[in-house]
């Protein structure tokens, strides 16, 4: 086996065939040369694999691309003490690049590097502007700021192996990485002599979907840490469960259905009120015993079987606010859906407030055939894309209203559950949409209930 290198460089690749001989030309035209590179390419249709043949590098095939497991795999396969990140449409300026980047690592507290990016004269004006402004000729130590970019970039092995990249985000896996890594005592270096030319910049050339991500991927970051949204704090909001009931008193393995939802209702962090709109005497005792509030009992003639659910809540809000109970955020819950993840509940008031919505709903992804019959004609009308493979479908989504929905009282006020921005939260694991609403139900529930308690236990 050869002398075990000191560097491993990773590239990622999707044809690249315009840039991979002359990244790699510049790789090997470096002062220092205790390195292997390995090439990640994620199945090239251009002559990319061809060209990269030319140079004496170990190429690894991936199916899927996300960049965090891209450089993962790649650094698995590598032997070096340092890892440098490298976009294969990256040139490096000079054959000192390489050793700028390593020499920063003779100070012990320095977890990762990352190099200027520059220019092409061919380079859209918006990312010559952007590259120019964020990577400046200053050298930059970086306790707090957790900027830190793989197109150009080299870390510690050891600390990799602490902290691998996330595998699982679609951009900025590097600044979450860095930020992990600043949070453990560590500190990052901009290193501008140790620079690339980058063609494309690092905003895609505004490209509106990536902004759209990374922005996202941000964000949620911040809400993960605590922070409040868009100036929300949303445990200074009053916020409000409201649960209709009416009907028989159903039982799951001994206790009331009613019991689960007020449960659950009761573990959120931002619900202030957990509140029960029944006619039902009994369940109004049942209700009262599990510390949810009953302020009064709801008028039969709401729970007749043509009253829409729309206008129980309205009448329900109404009732509140006659007895001055005024909140600004209402969660509407169903008993019949028992099964619901922990911390389901905060993280749909998150997204709503988060996305600026005015609703939010729980829905189940549907990637079978769905079809409806018009209304006029009665002819069947197919509503999903058609028998494609299901790796290249966009599933239908079939709403899960029981399950829980986030609104605005203003909406319900006028019978209308949901207003015009609306959002969506996916349930993806097979025992949230099960509805219970007959004795055949309970007992399909009553068998999954022990699985679903051993899952809860596991997260």
């Amino acid at each position: 086996m050869n002398k075990k290198p000191l560097i491993s460089i990773i590239l990622r690749s999707y044809n690249e065939e315009k840039w991979i001989g002359h990244c790699l030309q510049a790789i090997y035209a470096q002062e220092f040369q205790n390195f292997e590179v390995i090439l990640v390419d994620n199945n090239s249709t251009d002559r990319t694999l061809e060209k990269a043949k030319q140079f004496p590098i170990t190429i690894l095939n991936i199916d899927k691309f996300r960049p965090g497991e891209s450089l993962n795999i790649g650094i698995r396969a590598s032997r070096g003490e340092f890892i440098v990140c490298l976009s294969a449409h990256c040139l490096p300026v000079n054959n000192k690049w390489l050793g700028n980047l390593l020499r920063n690592f003779e100070d012990s507290e320095v977890a990762g590097v990352y190099g200027r990016q520059e220019p092409m004269s061919f380079t859209p004006d918006t990312d010559k502007r952007d590259l120019m402004t964020i990577f400046g000729l200053d050298k930059k130590v970086q306790y707090k700021d957790s900027f830190f970019h793989n197109a150009n970039s080299m870390l510690r092995r050891d600390l990799w192996e602490r902290i691998p990249f996330d595998e699982e985000i679609t951009n900025i896996e590097d600044r979450l990485w860095a930020r992990e890594i600043l949070q453990l005592g560590y500190k990052i270096i901009y290193e501008p002599e140790a620079s690339v030319y980058h063609h494309h910049g690092i905003h895609q050339n505004q490209n509106k979907e990536r902004c759209s991500n990374v922005v996202r991927i941000l964000e949620n970051l911040d809400r993960k840490e605590g922070k409040s949204f868009q100036g929300l704090n949303l445990e200074r909001l009053k916020i409000t469960a409201l649960i209709p009931v009416r009907g028989e008193m159903l039982t799951l393995n001994g206790r009331p259905l009613l019991e689960y939802t007020i449960k659950q209702a009761k573990q959120s962090r931002y619900i202030q009120d957990v509140i029960v709109l029944t006619d039902s005497k009994e369940h109004a005792e049942v209700a009262k015993a599990c510390g949810a509030q009953v302020p009064f009992l709801r008028d039969a003639s709401f729970s007749a079987d043509f009253v829409d659910i729309e206008h129980v809540y309205q009448y329900g809000l109404e009732e509140l606010e006659k007895r001055g109970h005024y909140c600004d955020l209402i969660v509407t819950l169903g008993i019949t859906f028992p099964f619901r993840p922990q911390g389901f509940l905060d993280r749909l008031i998150e997204r709503l407030a988060h996305e600026g919505l005015d609703s939010i709903i729980s829905v189940r992804p549907e990637f079978s055939s769905c079809w409806i019959k018009e209304e006029k004609t009665q002819a069947i009308k197919r509503m999903d894309a058609g028998f494609i493979p299901r790796a290249y479908k966009e599933p239908t989504y079939l709403g899960i209203e029981g399950l829980g929905i986030v609104t605005h009282p203003l909406f319900l006020r006028e019978a209308k559950l949901l207003g015009n921005k609306v959002g969506i939260m996916e349930v993806t694991n097979p025992y949230s949409p099960v509805e219970i609403r007959d004795a055949m139900g309970l007992k399909f529930a009553e068998n999954l209930l022990p699985h679903w308690e051993s899952e809860l236990q596991k997260s």
